[in-house]
Order: structure tokens, then C-alpha cells, then sequence
């Protein structure tokens, strides 16, 4: 029989590349990881990973194991919350995962406001860019993450969902930041995007980077970028410094003071899709269903 124990030591092995990293991780000894590693493979009836040189290499078994895992363990862990809340034995547990502009935004209002209403529950956040933060979601190593996806492109592959619950929080508009002092600064019209196309840009995280490109290149020409820091304050201080130019989300400048620059309407509309997301036997869990309500509510605005 397979026990969840030895399947979460098998994913820390598979995700450090060895038995001493993953005790690290773990929090326990590298032996015990070998004698959880060997009973597992005697549960399995065949070999789950080979050394090459320091590091351990899943057999096709071992991938096999490790890729449906993530749905084992957030089976059990759903069912372990679901029948601890029934007995009344804790109020429950739930591990956010979250981009930074809604770490600062939707998190504090959301969490306040459960733990207020139970303050029982054990709440932790992580901070982490989708698609990044999705795949910790589907790896079991959290039970909600808020992520993003751009409206206005076709949707990449890592950006499908349909395997998970989706919880629609808001959409999000891109606006415009330029220093005060700007030529366009003063205007009360909305500005199209290729009226900056001479600027120097600054630019966001690598995915907001990659869209800033595509969105530049639809209207005809591509952006100078000197600039990039996924750090929303740096970006305004750069702009409010006269080093260019940038478009942030709506919902990052709630948690920035925009001093020295001025906010624009940019042509044409660019909009981005804020979602909870969880598993679906995650959903059935009672604190997270009362979290990603929370969230709901924290998304109307």
C-alpha cells in the first residue's frame, strides 16, 4: 500500500534533485528520506529513482507517481479539513498564494475579514507570479492562489484552467504612467499607446514585460525598454525621476502613492482577468470555500 507520507517525500525529492535537499526541506534526516524512499519503491513493486552523478532522476514510474500525487494529497488533505471542521476538532488551515499588487490589495481585506469572522483558522500566504503560483496550486503546496491573465491575447497554454475552480475576483485595467512634467501630463484625453512609441519604457515582471512588447508591436512599433523591475514603487520612482515611461495595473497603484507622476487613460483598453483558484476537491474544504468568498467580496471595488 502507498502512504501519503512516502508520496510527499518522493515530491520533495523530485522537486530538490536529492534525498539530503529534500530532508532539508522536510525538516527531518537524510536517512529517514532513503528508508521512506526504499519502502516506497517496495510498495510500488519497481524502481522510482536513479542516481546520476549527485542527483537523483525519476524513473518513468517515478513521474508517473509524482504526477498524480499532487491529486492524492490534495484529495486527502481536503478530506482531513472536511471531516477535522465536522468534529470540531479545528476551524481549518488555509495557504494562499498570491501575485505581489494582490498581496497588497485583495490578501489584507480577505484575511481580515475571515479572521474576524473565524478566528480560528490558520492563514499563511506566499508571494508568486502565475504561471509559477498555479503550478504550486496543482503541486499540493497550497490550497488558494490569486493569479492573472491578460484579456485582450489569445491564452497561452500554461494559462489553462480548466482543470481547476475558478473564482472570478475583478478585471483589471492597465493605465498609463508618465513624469508630471510630461507633454501628455496635462491632458484630460485618453492617450494611444503609440503616442509614446519615442519613449523610453520602464517594464514590469518578465510575463507583464512580454505583453508590454506584444501590446507595443499590435499598434506598430516596438518599446525601448532601459528599465525592468517587478517592484511597482521602483517603477514610479523611475518614472516620477523623468527615466521613461510605463503602464501598471489599477490594482497595483491602490498600494503605491503615484507622487510625481500622472495616471493616463492608454488606447486602446488593456485589460487583465483576476481569479482565485483552487482544486476542485480544495473547494469543498469549509475554510477555503469561506476564503475564496472573502476574496469575492474583496474583488468589489
Amino acid at each position: 500500500m502507498i502512504e501519503a507520507r512516502h508520496l510527499r517525500v518522493l515530491r520533495a525529492v523530485a522537486r530538490t534533485g536529492s534525498f539530503s535537499a529534500a530532508a532539508r526541506e522536510l525538516g527531518c534526516t537524510q536517512p529517514a528520506v532513503s528508508q521512506q524512499m526504499k519502502a516506497l519503491e517496495q510498495s510500488a513493486g519497481t524502481t522510482l529513482l536513479i542516481r546520476t552523478g549527485r542527483e537523483m532522476r525519476l524513473t518513468e514510474a517515478g513521474e508517473a507517481l509524482v504526477r498524480h500525487a499532487a491529486g492524492i494529497l490534495a484529495g486527502l488533505t481536503a478530506a482531513e479539513e472536511e471531516v477535522a471542521a465536522i468534529a470540531g476538532l479545528r476551524a481549518g488551515r488555509v495557504r494562499l498564494s498570491s501575485f505581489p499588487s494582490g498581496s497588497s490589495t485583495l490578501v489584507p481585506t480577505a484575511v481580515a475579514g475571515m479572521r474576524a469572522a473565524h478566528p480560528g483558522t490558520k492563514i499563511s500566504l506566499v508571494e508568486a507570479e502565475p504561471p509559477k503560483s498555479v503550478e504550486m496550486l496543482r503541486a499540493g503546496d497550497c490550497d488558494i492562489t490569486l493569479a492573472f491573465r491578460y484579456v485582450d491575447l489569445p491564452t497561452p497554454a500554461e494559462e489553462q484552467w480548466d482543470d481547476l475552480v475558478v473564482r472570478p475576483l475583478l478585471t483589471d485595467r492597465l493605465v498609463g504612467l508618465v513624469p508630471a512634467g510630461h507633454r501628455l501630463a496635462a491632458g484630460d484625453r485618453p492617450v494611444r499607446i503609440e503616442e509614446l512609441a519615442e519613449e523610453e519604457w520602464i517594464a514590469g515582471c518578465p510575463r507583464c514585460r512580454r505583453h508590454l512588447v506584444e501590446v507595443c508591436e499590435r499598434a506598430g512599433f516596438t518599446p525601448r525598454i532601459d528599465f525592468a523591475t517587478d517592484d511597482y514603487p521602483a517603477v514610479v520612482g523611475l518614472v516620477a525621476a523623468g527615466l521613461g515611461v510605463a503602464v501598471l495595473p489599477e490594482l497595483a497603484l491602490e498600494a503605491v502613492r503615484p507622487k510625481g507622476v500622472a495616471v493616463l487613460e492608454v488606447l486602446p483598453a488593456v485589460q487583465r482577468e483576476v481569479v482565485a483558484l483552487t482544486l476542485p476537491d480544495l473547494a469543498h474544504v469549509p475554510a477555503v470555500d469561506m476564503m475564496l468568498g472573502r476574496l469575492a467580496r474583496a474583488g468589489l471595488r
